[in-house]
């Protein structure tokens, strides 16, 4: 069971669900593994927890 870990901004549900929808069928087309079993989290992070060099995303 693959497992597919997405670290990015708040998103609402309809955002995330095309999101896991997107990801789901490319990486099963590319696996050639069944989309069902696909497993995908979706790890939502603030910028101010976040460091790009050495400056806080938020602040950029």
């Amino acid at each position: 069971m693959p497992v597919i870990t997405i670290d990015g901004p708040k998103m609402n549900k309809k955002q995330k669900a095309k999101l896991v929808k997107a990801y789901a069928e490319i990486a099963s087309e590319i696996m050639g593994i069944p989309v069902e079993v696909m497993v995908i989290i979706i790890r939502e992070v603030e910028g101010e927890n976040v460091g790009v060099g050495n400056i806080l995303l938020c602040d950029r």
